[in-house]
């Protein structure tokens, strides 16, 4: 049997079936920004807030 993609209409508003379909049509804004979005955070760097002569490891006060 075929895998259907999607969701139901039959356990599923209009108003939801209407935001997935927004969201998965490549001509839509909604998707662009996604897309864009996704992006984005994929490139990012984040600093995890270490300053120098700091360590990962244990303190031995």
């Amino acid at each position: 049997m075929a895998k259907k993609k999607g969701v139901s209409g039959k356990t599923h508003t209009q108003k939801r079936l209407d935001d997935y379909a927004n969201q998965n049509n490549p001509n839509n804004k909604v998707y662009k920004a996604d897309k864009k979005n996704r992006r984005i955070q994929k490139n990012k760097k984040y600093d995890i807030g270490i300053l120098d002569g700091e360590s990962y490891g244990w303190c031995d006060d």
